[in-house]
């Protein structure tokens, strides 16, 4: 199975003990792989899931997707404030997507409540030998 992905998103997600990135004040998600199968009729692409899951005021840091990846995000629960390629700041509630172009710059990715959690599924259509499914902003 193909996890370099998956660790990094779960890297990503969870840090909150990484102070240079995030204060203690600024809960991180946590991230749970729900597929990642290479597309047999595209070959050298990979179809990768993740269920991130926000605590309450849960984010994580400005950062980019990989040039290989188109993005879809789901909100299973909840609602995520999301600002992609300097795009409009949205609010997307439960049942609600939005689609991330290869490269896209995620300038806000964050739980939109204080005191409810929320729940995304991210569905990455990438090539199968990314190493990475984010580079954080330094």
């Amino acid at each position: 199975m193909y996890l370099r992905p998956f660790t990094a998103a779960l890297t990503v997600l969870s840090l909150a003990a990484a102070p240079n990135l995030l204060s203690a004040a600024e809960p991180a998600g946590t991230v749970t792989e729900a597929f990642n199968r290479a597309i047999p009729n595209i070959p050298g692409k990979t179809i990768l899931a993740v269920v991130v899951d926000y605590p309450p005021g849960g984010k994580t840091p400005s950062h980019h997707h990989p040039g290989s990846a188109f993005i879809n995000g789901y909100v299973l629960s909840g609602a995520i404030r999301s600002q992609v390629d300097g795009g409009e700041i949205r609010v997307y509630h439960a049942g609600e997507s939005w689609s991330e172009n290869p490269g896209a710059h995620h300038q806000i990715s964050e739980n939109a409540s204080d005191s409810e959690p929320a729940k995304l599924l991210a569905i990455f259509i990438m090539d199968k030998d990314e190493k990475d499914l984010v580079t954080l902003e330094r």
